[in-house]
């Protein structure tokens, strides 16, 4: 599988691989590609054995670290499924968590663990799918062979495997992998010295390609002819706002209202801030100042007190992201806080479309529905 280069990209590439820190990283990076293909030709030649649960298994995943879109499609996924009258659950490791093992965070009636302990987007995807069963564990098997378990009297019609590409130990009926347009992808690099946590080539895995983060049209369709190689079906998403959402209910009717709120002051600790931005401007905010911090760092008081004082004084309202926001609910002295402080959270949802059907069928197909 071959890739064609892109200009633009081979500039910003080369620029970026002469830099010391790049350099003195690369042979990391090609050990760690190398130890992903044995590992990868080991299961491709079953010396390394697959487990397979009782029940259908889609995997949403993605081949770099971070950052493209993959919970807000887990979340489309999770919905869909539900709205054909499934009985869903869904495996997340639990990014940032406190906890450790296997734990329930939602049995499919109530929400049984904050984002603190079960991580702040699993926590998210168990509140916006209050009738799905949400497990996490470090060890997707392990989480499978609970929920078979525990719900062994109604066991669910169908598991997703949340951010499980690389999970190879777990057989799946349906692998969705999702590309980044707005990463280099035509010069990416292995971790640690890029984001890949395998080479490109192992794309041909995957059943369903899905496009993402398009900011560049012309950028996103060489990346899609570049695809077209691995055989698999290329589907392009897009990220839709729906508007700020109120941290208390007393103020929605105000708070609903984007368009109410211009001065603000974003923060976020997600792997692509700056995306959040451009979402916050497109609704018509205008962000004054922002403040980032590293992929699911944990708040303190200190941190949100500042965040409070700054916005007080420079006049701004506080602005969130959605995952940040359930975040925050893990710890209720700092709940308490942005709901005072009258803190929104940007909703975001993922619609794809073009080939919106084609993968309802391949979904609906999964489950006999």
């Amino acid at each position: 599988m071959s890739y064609e280069h892109s200009p633009k990209n081979s500039q910003n590439g080369s620029a970026m691989h002469k830099r010391p820190l790049s350099i003195m990283l690369r042979p990391l990076g090609i050990l760690y590609g190398l130890i992903a293909e044995i590992r990868n030709a080991l299961f491709d030649r079953a010396f390394l054995t697959q487990w397979r649960p009782p029940y259908p298994v889609v995997s949403i995943g993605n081949i770099t670290a971070g950052g493209t879109g993959k919970t807000p499609m887990v979340d489309w996924t999770m919905k869909f499924f539900l709205s054909l009258g499934c009985r869903v659950a869904i495996i997340s490791r639990g990014y940032g968590r406190s906890t450790k093992g296997v734990q329930l965070v939602s049995d499919g009636r109530q929400l049984l663990m904050n984002g603190r302990d079960a991580g702040d987007e699993t926590a998210m995807l168990a509140a916006n799918n209050p009738e799905a069963i949400v497990v996490v564990a470090e060890k997707r098997k392990e989480g499978a062979l609970f929920i078979q378990k525990t719900f062994e009297n109604i066991p669910p019609d169908v598991i997703i495997l949340d951010d499980a590409f690389q999970h190879r130990q777990m057989a799946r009926d349906l692998d969705i992998v999702i590309v980044s347009a707005s990463e280099p992808f035509f010069k990416a690099r292995m971790l640690p010295e890029g984001r890949l946590r395998e080479p490109l080539r192992n794309l041909a895995r995957a059943d369903v390609i899905l496009l993402g983060k398009i900011t560049d049209p012309a950028e996103a369709d060489a990346i899609e002819r570049a695809l077209t190689t691995t055989g698999r079906p290329i589907l392009r998403t897009q990220v839709q706002t729906l508007g700020l959402q109120p941290a208390v209910a007393r103020n929605i009717e105000h708070s609903a209202d984007t368009t109410s709120l211009h001065r603000v002051l974003a923060f976020a600790g997600i792997a692509a801030p700056e995306e959040f931005l451009t979402s916050l401007r497109k609704t018509g905010m205008d962000v004054r100042a922002h403040r980032f911090f590293r992929d699911h760092q944990p708040y303190t008081p200190e941190t949100v007190h500042s965040l409070i004082r700054e916005a007080q004084e420079k006049g701004l309202s506080l602005v969130t992201t959605e995952k940040d926001w359930f975040r925050l609910l893990g710890d209720p002295t700092l709940e308490k806080l942005m709901k005072e402080a009258e803190c929104r959270y940007l909703k975001i949802e993922t619609t794809l479309p073009n080939g919106e059907e084609k993968l309802r069928m391949m979904l609906r197909d999964l489950v006999g529905r």
